[in-house]
């Protein structure tokens, strides 16, 4: 399997509620209005220490997407998706963009000291 390798953020971030591995950075927050099965949920550019699983076809409140779930690489649990794809003009903003799943974070502080 080899050796893991974490990113650790410094900042405000987010993490995994298992594991507490980094996960994004609060300034990566795309938008806070969205939605899944477990309720809020985050759009967020850019997400690290996460593995991507296959592309799936879903149907979603706006619509078609592809998307793939996205895993934290610390414990293995699922905290999002990734959009791939998205077949409505107006839902194009949404593809390479991650939603993070809020019941499944942390939000805190951390600051890495010289």
């Amino acid at each position: 399997m080899g050796r893991l390798f974490l990113v650790e953020l410094e900042g405000k971030i987010y993490s995994c509620k298992h594991c507490q591995t980094h996960l994004a950075l609060s300034d990566q927050i795309l938008s806070r209005t969205f939605h899944c099965r477990h309720g809020k949920a985050y759009l967020f550019n850019k997400v690290v220490n996460i593995t991507v699983g296959v592309n799936e076809e879903r149907m979603m409140m706006t619509g078609m997407h592809t998307v793939a779930d996205i895993f934290c690489v610390g414990c293995g649990s699922i905290v999002g998706w990734k959009y791939e794809a998205a077949y409505e003009k107006s839902q194009k903003y949404k593809e390479g963009k991650f939603i993070l799943e809020r019941l499944l974070l942390t939000r805190n502080q951390f600051l890495i000291s010289s």
